[in-house]
């Protein structure tokens, strides 16, 4: 029997609300799974350690709540990036970080600045906590120009590698931004810094400098932990205290016991986590070189994805090939990246597997 959805009982809000639509998760045996991003190497092994101990040892301890401000983690935290534990929030997730950004400071009568393309939950949070957003078209190269946003605004959120461009924004246009807005917050949501090429990029460097300036980032693409839900922010105490009185008004206990504990062990082990990254970036590089190879224009990624537009061919069509062969990439079927596959960087086999797929197509 059918079932018909009967929305009746639902609130307004609910009723005309758009949801974010997440990468697709197929459940197929000999999948290549390209499309969201996810770290093709595992976690550090301390991470299972760490749970496994907390399992083993701390089991009557899951009866209780955990830590509401995961105090530990936020320590860890605050001394891996030279910051003071007042600078450091955790949430359930980037995501869930970025919620309660939108709600914290964007509930404002001025508009909320954002570029065109890029992270598609923007628009969703916007529409949700119903925040005027603007959109700033990039330039005709996806760079982001910011002479672009000098106009009144309660915040700018920019990614940064933008998304799914992979593109890099400056330190020095980022600084650029939040010395001209000191009235707005800018907030960098830095999922996928630590597969950018140069050290030092991130803009927590930038955070003792500007009171408005936020930074988010994520335990689930560098530190392989996407299963984990955690993310973080970065910033001012003044910014900490306004995300820690809307989480507390929100989930008092974002993150549980065990979370805390694998995200701690990830933090700490240090060696793991610059290997992996590097290898990431070892292997993008790679991937980036044959595309080129195969006809493909690639966009400058510093993320653990490329962006890649086929000289030749349709790149829906391309994507829907390259499935029935079991390798699953990114298609945005949207007004002007409509030619392009976004394309996470695999393990060297998958990768392979994908440009044996390609050559294929090509060759067929």
């Amino acid at each position: 029997m059918e079932f018909k959805l009967d929305t009746r009982l639902w609130s307004t809000k609910a009723r005309n609300l758009n949801p974010y639509v997440p990468g697709e998760q197929p459940k197929h045996d000999n999948l290549c799974k390209l499309n969201t991003n996810e770290n093709p190497f595992p976690p550090s092994p301390k991470v299972a350690e760490a749970i496994s101990e907390a399992l083993s040892n701390q089991a009557d301890q899951l009866r209780l709540y955990p830590a509401p401000e995961s105090d530990d983690l936020k320590q860890a935290l605050a001394e891996a990036y030279k910051l003071q534990v007042n600078q450091v929030f955790v949430g359930n997730g980037s995501d869930e970080v970025l919620a309660l950004v939108f709600a914290s400071f964007f509930l404002k009568e001025r508009p909320l600045l954002s570029p065109d393309i890029s992270y598609s939950f923007y628009p969703v949070y916007a529409d949700t906590f119903g925040v005027e957003l603007v959109s700033i078209p990039l330039r005709e190269d996806f760079s982001i120009e910011t002479n672009d946003y000098r106009q009144p605004c309660s915040g700018i959120i920019i990614a940064n590698p933008n998304a799914p461009t992979g593109i890099l924004l400056s330190l020095e246009a980022i600084d650029k931004l939040a010395t001209e807005h000191p009235n707005a917050v800018v907030v960098i949501d830095e999922a996928y810094i630590d597969f950018a090429d140069q050290a030092e990029v991130s803009a927590i460097s930038l955070i003792d400098k500007h009171d408005n300036l936020l930074v988010t980032q994520t335990f689930s693409k560098s530190r392989s932990l996407a299963g984990l839900r955690v993310g973080m922010a970065f910033g001012n105490p003044s910014l900490i205290e306004a995300l820690t009185r809307m989480k507390n008004s929100f989930n008092s206990y974002p993150l549980d016991r065990l979370a805390q504990a694998g995200a701690l062990a990830s933090v700490k082990d240090v060696a793991y986590f610059d290997e992996t990254c590097q290898k990431v970036i070892e292997l993008r590089q790679q991937l980036i070189s044959d595309l080129s190879e195969l006809g493909f224009s690639v966009l400058p990624s510093q993320a653990n994805f490329v962006f890649a537009r086929p000289e030749q061919g349709d790149a829906g069509e391309i994507a829907q090939a390259l499935r029935e062969q079991g390798v699953i990439v990114r298609y945005f079927n949207q007004p002007r990246i409509s030619d392009y596959l976004r394309i996470t960087v695999g393990t060297a086999e998958q990768n392979k597997r994908l440009i044996d797929a390609l050559k294929q197509r090509v060759s067929a």
